[in-house]
């Protein structure tokens, strides 16, 4: 018996709460979430025009636009960031939440902040994939195919951001793969295959 799997299961996701919460708040989060994508954008532009160059708080908040500072960075990114992305899996509470937030547990900051760079690099990758499964149901096989092919087709556009940190997938690309197995395969096993995945394709 084939388990169907809903696009809301898949909207619903730990992570899709946490975009969706500091992306799409009107409040002081949504400042906050554009405090972020600043340093997003800084961090893609550095791994994508310089890549093996050494990355850092400092050519980080060099690249902030329209002016980074080590206070803003340190907001987003390290050990008292405001509003983590790990943070959310770890409050979740749940099994598959808490093994995906210790794949992506990091000690350094830059790291983190790659991490988190990658999903919101993603992001609409994922939202076109999303309503094209609410456009047109399809069995979980052949989901997970098209999450396969959207993944690819964002580290063909990115490659060297999807080569960073070892070519560690999107955390949100993992959870949802999780999602699509009905916790049939763990987070560090679901983050090997689409590693796997990443390295043939750049």
């Amino acid at each position: 018996m084939t388990l169907a799997i809903t696009t809301p299961e898949l909207g619903n996701t730990v992570i899709g709460r946490w975009h969706r919460r500091l992306s799409s708040n009107p409040s002081a989060k949504r400042s906050h979430w554009r405090t972020k994508t600043i340093y997003f954008l800084a961090v893609a532009g550095l791994v994508e025009s310089a890549p093996g160059a050494p990355l850092t708080w400092k050519s980080i908040v060099d690249a902030a636009q329209p002016r980074g500072s080590r206070s803003t960075f340190y907001e987003v990114a390290g050990a008292h960031a405001r509003h983590p992305l790990i943070d959310d899996l770890i409050r979740d509470g749940r099994v598959d939440s808490i093994q995906l937030a210790l794949v992506y547990q990091r000690n350094d900051a830059v790291a983190q902040l790659v991490d988190e760079t990658k999903v919101w690099s993603y992001w609409p990758y994922r939202e076109r994939l999303l309503a094209a499964f609410a456009a047109a149901p399809r069995p979980p096989h052949a989901m997970e195919e098209a999450m396969s092919r959207s993944l690819a087709a964002w580290a063909k556009r990115h490659p060297h951001l999807a080569a960073a940190l070892d070519y560690t997938p999107p955390a949100c690309a993992v959870e949802d793969l999780m999602v699509l197995m009905h916790g049939r395969l763990a987070a560090v096993r679901a983050a090997t295959v689409l590693t796997d995945r990443l390295r043939r394709t750049v």
